[in-house]
C-alpha cells in the first residue's frame, strides 16, 4: 500500500483551515481516509468562540478515530456521531444554530479485506480508480447546480442556501447532516486507488481545465501530490491578474490531496 498527503494553506499568514488524515488499524485489515475543507466565514460575528481551523481540527480527529474504531457503523452513522461528539466540545458560549457557525466540507473512504465504503458532503471530491483502470468521480454537486445569480453574495449563501432544502450541506453542528451527503459500498477487489482533492486541490480539473478527473489522478499517481498543489499554484499565480478562471474566486486556496494506492 501507497499513501501520500499534502495539505498547504492558500497563505502563509494564515492558518490552514483544512483538515486530513489516513488511519492504518494495527490489525492491518483495512483503513481510512478523511479530508476536510473548512469553510471561510465573511465578516462578521459567527455566533462562536472558536475558529474553522479549531473545528475541523475535533470533527476530522473524531472522525478519523470513530471511522477505524465504528467498523460496523456506516460511513453517514460515523459523521453523525462525529458532529454530535465535535459539538460537544464547543461550550456554552457558542450558538451553534447561527448560519456562519464553524462547518467543513467532507470526504470519507474506509476500506476493508471486502469493501470500499465512501461518503462525501459537500464541493470536496473523492476520486475512485477502477482495477480496469478507469477513474469515476464521487461528488456532492448541489452547490455546482445553484444558479451563479444566487451565489452572489456571502450573505445570500448564509440566509438562504447553506443547509437547507434546495441549497447545500456542509458539517456543522447539526448530526441529521450526514443523510445528505453522497454514499456508497464498492467491492475491495474492484478499487485500485483512492484521491481525495478539497475544492482548492481540485481546481486543477474545475479551474484551470488542465484535464478530466482520470488525468488527475494519473498525474498524482505518476508526479506525486505534492506536484498538483505545485502546479495549482503556479496556475494561480498566472491567473493572478486577469482572473480568466478564477473569476472572483480568491487567489490561492488551502489545497489538499490525500491518496491512497489499494
Amino acid at each position: 500500500m501507497r499513501t501520500e498527503l499534502v495539505s498547504e494553506p492558500g497563505d502563509v499568514q494564515r492558518l490552514n483551515e483544512d483538515f486530513a488524515s489516513v488511519a492504518l488499524p494495527a490489525s492491518g485489515r483495512g483503513g481510512a481516509l478523511v479530508a476536510l475543507d473548512g469553510v471561510t466565514p465573511p465578516t462578521g460575528p459567527t455566533g462562536c468562540l472558536h475558529s474553522v481551523p479549531w473545528f475541523t481540527a475535533r470533527l476530522g480527529g473524531a472522525l478519523t478515530e470513530l471511522a477505524v474504531s465504528l467498523r460496523d457503523v456506516p460511513p453517514a452513522e460515523v459523521l453523525s456521531r462525529a458532529i454530535v461528539r465535535t459539538a460537544e466540545t464547543h461550550g456554552e458560549g457558542c450558538d451553534l444554530s447561527h448560519p456562519r457557525t464553524p462547518q467543513a466540507t467532507v470526504v470519507m473512504a474506509r476500506w476493508s479485506p471486502e469493501w470500499v465504503e465512501y461518503l462525501v458532503l459537500s464541493d470536496s471530491a473523492l476520486l475512485v480508480e477502477k482495477s480496469d483502470g478507469t477513474v469515476s468521480a464521487v461528488l456532492d454537486d448541489r452547490l455546482s447546480r445553484l444558479p451563479r445569480a444566487s451565489l452572489a453574495t456571502d450573505a445570500l449563501i448564509d440566509a438562504h442556501l447553506r443547509n437547507k432544502e434546495g441549497g447545500f450541506f456542509t458539517a456543522a453542528a447539526d448530526p441529521s447532516v450526514a443523510g445528505r451527503a453522497v454514499t456508497g459500498v464498492l467491492p475491495r477487489s474492484s478499487v485500485r486507488g483512492l484521491l481525495a482533492l478539497t475544492d482548492g486541490a481540485a481546481r486543477w480539473v474545475e479551474k484551470f481545465h488542465e484535464g478530466g478527473w482520470r488525468d488527475c489522478f494519473t498525474f498524482v499517481r505518476e508526479e506525486g501530490a505534492q506536484a498538483l498543489v505545485d502546479r495549482v499554484r503556479e496556475l494561480e499565480r498566472a491567473d493572478a491578474e486577469t482572473r480568466t478562471h478564477l473569476g472572483r474566486s480568491k487567489t490561492h486556496d488551502d489545497a489538499t490531496v490525500v491518496y491512497v494506492e489499494l
